[in-house]
């Protein structure tokens, strides 16, 4: 049997209230409407009914799952850099196509070498781009860094917790990350007043940070009471870090983008852009995540 199916009813209870919070959310954007052109916010939520699925699916095929989502990512990261990127373009194909096969061949060795070669190759390339900052060196910057998150989202399978608790802190870990995002995007909506970055991002406020702190630190203590990942001290510790993680993904891929003179990395998905304006913050808060609980193992007495 799937490990998933083995995780016991609180997992499977989460992620029906989570599904059931969705349409609860979509039906009321509907009925606010009223019959009026689909607005952004109505785009915004429509859109997680194509991307939550996809993390079901990788959910629930655990952890072959984690796999083909990697895959997946690295493919559609790969062909929107691509459009991005000034120059010759076969370098490019070439090493999405070795960043792919790496994600199939050496995961297995993730702690001891995945992630020392994809450091160097990301500070060899950052380094050049400190140097010489053109957009070549950008994408391949932004190329390593999903491919980077992913890999370590991967990893999470092998952490040492087993596998029902492995996929408790992957659910934990995507669905942080959304609704964080959610939390940041609707309370800037409706608070904003004062932006952080108006240069990098216009859109960001500290209201709207704020607003993903207090929804981080909702999902946090909710799901590390029910699915028993940790006590309350230490889940408001993660959902603070990764809040802060979150934005700062999405604040680096905006710095990003104004580099790249676009709006969006491509039209993939309605309301939020292509596929890397939404694992921006997951660059961040996969591998913060999966260095917290490695420490959480370390001071675990045996």
């Amino acid at each position: 049997m799937l490990p998933f199916f083995d995780a016991g009813p609180p997992l499977a209870a989460a992620m029906t209230a989570l599904y059931g919070l969705l349409a609860a959310t979509s039906l009321s954007v509907k009925v606010a409407a009223r019959g009026a052109a689909p607005g952004m916010l109505s785009h915004q939520v429509n859109a997680w009914w194509r991307i939550f699925p996809l993390v079901t699916l990788a959910l629930l095929a655990y952890p072959l799952g984690l796999q083909a989502l990697a895959w997946l990512v690295c493919l559609l990261a790969a062909r929107e850099l691509d459009a991005h990127h000034p120059g010759r373009r076969t370098a490019l194909r070439l090493g999405a196509a070795a960043v792919a096969l790496g994600l199939a061949g050496v995961g297995w060795a993730w702690p001891t070498l995945v992630l020392p070669l994809a450091g160097a190759a990301a500070g060899i390339q950052l380094l050049r781009y400190r140097l010489r900052p053109d957009a070549a060196r950008l994408v391949w910057l932004l190329l390593l860094a999903a491919a980077g998150a992913m890999q370590v989202v991967v990893a999470f399978a092998a952490l040492p917790f087993g596998a029902r608790a492995n996929l408790a802190w992957l659910f934990y870990l995507f669905i942080l990350t959304a609704l964080n995002d959610i939390g940041q995007f609707v309370a800037g909506k409706l608070f904003g007043r004062h932006r952080i970055a108006p240069t990098v991002s216009p859109n960001k406020t500290w209201q709207g940070l704020a607003g993903g702190i207090v929804v981080s630190q909702v999902v946090s203590a909710a799901l590390g009471a029910w699915l028993d990942l940790a006590g309350a001290a230490t889940m408001a510790a993660f959902g603070l870090l990764l809040s802060l993680a979150g934005f700062a993904g999405d604040l680096l891929f905006s710095r990003a983008k104004r580099r790249l003179s676009i709006k969006d990395f491509s039209q993939l998905i309605p309301g939020h852009g292509g596929i890397l304006d939404r694992v921006d913050s997951l660059v961040l808060t996969a591998p913060l995540l999966y260095c917290l609980l490695r420490t959480l193992v370390q001071g675990t007495p045996s």
